[in-house]
């Protein structure tokens, strides 16, 4: 910096060198493919430890704004000293719910595809703040070091300085099922990148009939449909130079009893072929054609596929998990790096069934897997413990399978063995069903339900003004929440920092001895 100052005809009197340099090191990453770039490295790096021991799998939490992203890191690096091993995802559910002009909707790719590289760069942009913030700390405090001649404190923080880990980690962001064709998805997975996204998660449903993966009427396109999809998403990656892009492909085919296509066959057995043969369907005799009837020919016979009223197409019934594990293959074998299995509940051994026969082809494939709120996981892992007990032939007349959410059971034998199922689930899952990323879509828009109902209660209630101190800002204070200083948290101590820079005497800064913030040293 000082040499950039002082080259000839720079104009630059007044610059210092010094406070340049912090700012450049406060802003590490200029741009989001930047950070795209950095980020993807950092998932190829984990993917590939996960492969040397499966021990080593990562996990995220959704985000619907970027100060919950950001909280979250910090919360994770004052915790655990370190991002390594923990994203962000960004759940098109959320949007569609929270950030759509059109209010609150479900998750139907009804939400504007805008605000979805919009809320990647809000995500980056308050995960730089965090940096800079954090960063800003360290620079006060060499500061004091130095004035106060203290050679040992000045030697730490400027290793600290050195040694600074980032609050930006992987964005696994949701393309949906990409909002309309191939080209449609491949022009947003750009906006997406730009904004930092080096993680793409696309669906094979079809994008105008896009269902929540866990609610009913889910309809799937076939192969190659998807893979032009899949394609596109590769191909913005390349042209913006992340080559190191991953490509979740998201398969609905369990819960997805319906097709709007019936699939193009170059010759038989074909991928074409092979989604057709799932299509429920019924032999017919030429003389019973009705008019405008759909046929397909197999083997020699003439078919007739169900067809609804809607004018979509039925799938054989029990034929879900087969369809699964030829989506993945497929989704594999043709540029996808990650899959991602969406099922309707929690359990390791049906993930694992269709994981073992997808690795008999593919013999390193590795899952996203949503851990989703839409489960009932306390009634789930009782079920699962219940009905494990009684394969084993053990006594289950203290336990009503049919009420087992009740409170009654939260101290029993089985509720707390329900519970320890539930706390490993994540690393059993890991090693057993080949799960590498665990993700949970929906928890800040519980979470943030939950708080403003328990403080609404009190605060509204008898205890007034208590149940704002006593169940916020002193919890807070005594578990060192750094918001509680929500000032500094919004950039008002890098604000001064600034105008001391630009202004110099004259600056007007806002935290002198009557900030209110100053309560809160302690």
């Amino acid at each position: 910096m000082q040499q950039a100052i002082e080259r000839p005809g720079a104009s630059m009197a007044g610059i210092d060198p010094h406070v340049a340099a912090r700012m450049k090191v406060q802003n590490r990453f200029p741009t989001g493919l930047d950070i795209a770039r950095y980020t993807a490295k950092i998932m190829r790096a984990d993917m590939a430890a996960y492969d040397a021991d499966p021990a080593a799998y990562t996990q995220s939490l959704g985000c619907w704004h970027g100060f919950i992203g950001q909280q979250k890191m910090i919360a994770i690096k004052k915790h655990f000293g370190t991002t390594k091993g923990r994203y962000l995802y960004l759940s098109g559910w959320m949007i569609a719910a929270l950030r759509s002009e059109f209010g609150p909707l479900p998750d139907q790719s009804m939400h504007e595809k805008t605000s979805v590289p919009a809320l990647i760069g809000e995500l980056y942009t308050f995960l730089r703040q965090a940096d800079a913030r954090e960063l800003g700390g360290l620079f006060r405090e060499l500061d004091a070091a130095k004035a106060a001649g203290d050679a040992v404190a000045t030697h730490r923080l400027l290793r600290q300085i050195d040694e600074h880990q980032t609050h930006v980690v992987p964005i696994i962001a949701d393309i949906d099922a990409g909002f309309g064709n191939a080209e449609a998805t491949y022009l947003l997975a750009k906006k997406m990148i730009e904004a930092g996204a080096c993680a793409i998660q696309v669906e094979n449903q079809v994008s105008d009939e896009k269902q929540c993966g866990h609610q009913d009427g889910k309809v799937t396109v076939p192969h190659e449909d998807f893979l032009q999809k899949i394609r596109a998403i590769r191909y913005a990656f390349l042209e913006l130079g992340v080559e190191d892009g991953i490509i979740v492909a998201r398969t609905d085919s369990l819960g997805a009893g319906l097709t709007k296509q019936i699939a193009f066959i170059r010759e038989p057995g074909d991928l074409g072929d092979q989604y057709n043969a799932f299509l429920d369907c019924e032999e017919v005799d030429p003389a019973d054609i009705g008019t405008g009837e759909v046929l397909v020919s197999r083997e020699g016979r003439l078919l007739r596929p169900r067809r609804l009223p809607s004018n979509l197409y039925q799938f054989r019934p029990g034929t879900g998990e087969d369809r699964c594990v030829l989506d993945c293959i497929t989704s594999l074998q043709n540029g996808a790096d990650l899959l991602w299995i969406e099922t309707e509940k929690p359990h390791i051994e049906q993930i694992a069934g269709m994981v073992d026969r997808i690795r008999e082809v593919v013999p390193n494939a590795k899952l996203v897997y949503n851990n989703s709120p839409s489960f009932n996981w306390t009634l789930n892992f009782r079920q699962q413990v219940f009905d494990a007990w009684a394969a084993e032939g053990r006594d289950m007349t203290l336990y009503d399978r049919e009420r087992l959410m009740s409170q009654h059971y939260d101290d029993s034998e089985l509720g707390k063995e329900a519970d320890e199922r539930i706390r490993t689930f994540q690393a059993d899952a890991a090693k057993r069903a080949g799960i590498f990323h665990h993700l949970i879509t929906l928890p800040t828009y519980h979470t943030a339900a939950l708080s403003t109902d328990n403080l609404a209660k009190r605060y509204f209630g008898e205890e007034g003004m208590l149940g704002y101190v006593k169940q916020v800002q002193r919890e807070e204070i005594r578990q060192g929440i750094a918001c509680v200083r929500h000032q500094n948290m919004a950039g008002s101590d890098i604000g001064d920092d600034h105008k001391e820079a630009f202004a110099g005497e004259a600056a007007l800064k806002a935290g002198g001895e009557h900030n209110t913030m100053n309560q809160f040293a302690a």
